[in-house]
């Protein structure tokens, strides 16, 4: 087998189908995801592990490939003609390679085109703060974020910089300045890109993904001194993702970060990618503002009744996940069974619909 005649003709079958994720397997055929659903590639052969190894020669430069043997996992990114990339993760199973790619889009959408609410652009607009992006792999979060890094890049005039493992979207400075960095080639590591961060007079720091809590306690730090910093992370809703950020710590320092994101933290979107019934996905949502009754409920560690707060709180431009879902339901946009698989309180969700 060639292996990258046969890479390239696995990239442009994703870009034809419009699909988001290629599966490449030893023992079977590649498989693509499209539109929320994998489809295997028959016309192609089951790879063996040799075939495997072979692709992955061609999407990673040799001394990466000898750093995933010893790890045996390894993130890489993978830049093809006009602008197509792709995010990718390898990883051994059963003593054999697999791995996983999930395009890139060219393109950066706006706001309005993701059909995401406008209240994000008011967190565009904030000078400092602490705003997250959650939500369960393949939701949408790096896509969000990056439709708000360039909605910053148009119009604002600041210095944003990123820090990705790998670099996904790919920026063009407009009316701001643009720096992306990546863990492993740019810098070291999330946190000494991070330090690093304070001493580049930036405006705006928008991080991956929140690891550990070195990483945490730096961009919490960060929107504690003026900086508004945007970052993701795989939780399911507010109040977990509150939760999770303070359990990172150990027990003696916990009290000191539930003080630190009491007041710096901005809000919290949490996002589901529907399926849509004229096809494709289309995005349901949550969104916590955190105003003066959220920090109190941090710093009280009562972050269980942030719920109800964002139930009740639509007043103050706060969106229930289920209520978004409902709305989704009764514009026929998706089906009641579809929504109430990604409600988080189903019984809730019956009762909206």
């Amino acid at each position: 087998m060639e292996y990258q005649t046969e890479l390239t003709t696995l990239i442009e079958t994703v870009v034809a189908e419009g699909a988001s994720d290629i599966h490449i397997t030893a023992g079977s055929h590649p498989i693509i995801r499209s539109s929320g659903i994998l489809l295997p590639l028959t016309k192609h052969p089951k790879y063996t592990n040799e075939d495997t190894l072979g692709l992955l020669s061609v999407l990673i430069p040799a001394d990466k490939k000898t750093d995933f043997m010893t790890r045996q996992e390894v993130d890489f990114s993978y830049a093809y003609k006009d602008g197509v990339r792709f995010r990718g993760n390898a990883f051994f199973q059963k003593e054999s390679v697999s791995i996983a790619l999930r395009l890139i889009p060219r393109d950066i959408k706006s706001l309005q085109e993701l059909l995401l609410p406008p209240a994000l652009e008011t967190f565009c607009q904030l000078q400092q703060g602490f705003f997250l992006v959650v939500g369960p792999v393949g939701q949408g979060k790096s896509t969000t974020l990056a439709s708000m890094i360039e909605n910053i890049n148009q119009t604002r005039t600041e210095h944003i910089i990123t820090i990705e493992d790998p670099i996904e979207y790919t920026f063009e400075s407009k009316n701001s300045i643009i720096n992306q960095r990546e863990v492993g080639i740019d810098t070291h590591s999330f946190q000494s890109a991070l330090l690093s961060a304070f001493r580049e007079d930036i405006d705006v720091l928008m991080v991956g993904e929140m690891r550990g809590p070195e990483t945490m306690a730096a961009a919490v730090t960060a929107a504690e001194t003026g900086h508004l910093v945007l970052s993701t992370l795989h939780t399911n809703n507010a109040s977990q993702t509150i939760d999770r950020i303070i359990d990172t710590f150990p027990s003696g320092q916990q009290d000191q970060i539930r003080i630190q994101l009491a007041g710096s933290l901005a809000g919290i979107f949490s996002q589901r990618l529907v399926p849509r019934i004229s096809g494709g996905l289309i995005p349901a949502y949550e969104l916590l503002i955190n105003n003066e009754a959220v920090s109190n409920l941090i710093r009280e560690k009562r972050t269980h009744e942030i719920n109800t707060v964002i139930e009740t709180g639509s007043e103050s431009g706060m969106i229930d996940m289920n209520r978004s879902l409902a709305d989704l339901v009764r514009r026929g946009e998706v089906t009641a069974e579809n929504a109430l698989a990604r409600a988080l309180n189903p019984r809730a969700f019956s009762g909206l619909i």
